[in-house]
């Protein structure tokens, strides 16, 4: 391993330790949703999830 790639794995531990703590109060702290705002967000993840899918699918088509 170089220096770089040391660094890079230091500095993400470092972030991690620092955002952890505030990411668990902000978690604490939310409002939690209704059901049926969380309907709306599965239906839009479905939905991007369906047009990747059908992205996918028409690369590997087999031209006419």
């Amino acid at each position: 391993m170089d220096w770089m790639k040391i660094m890079s794995a230091i500095f993400i531990v470092v972030m991690l330790v620092f955002l952890w703590p505030r990411a668990g109060h902000m978690l604490r702290e939310s409002r939690k949703g209704s059901s049926s705002e969380w309907l709306v967000v599965v239906l839009i993840l479905f939905g991007v999830a369906g047009f990747v899918a059908f992205l996918m699918h028409g690369i590997s088509a087999k031209p006419i």
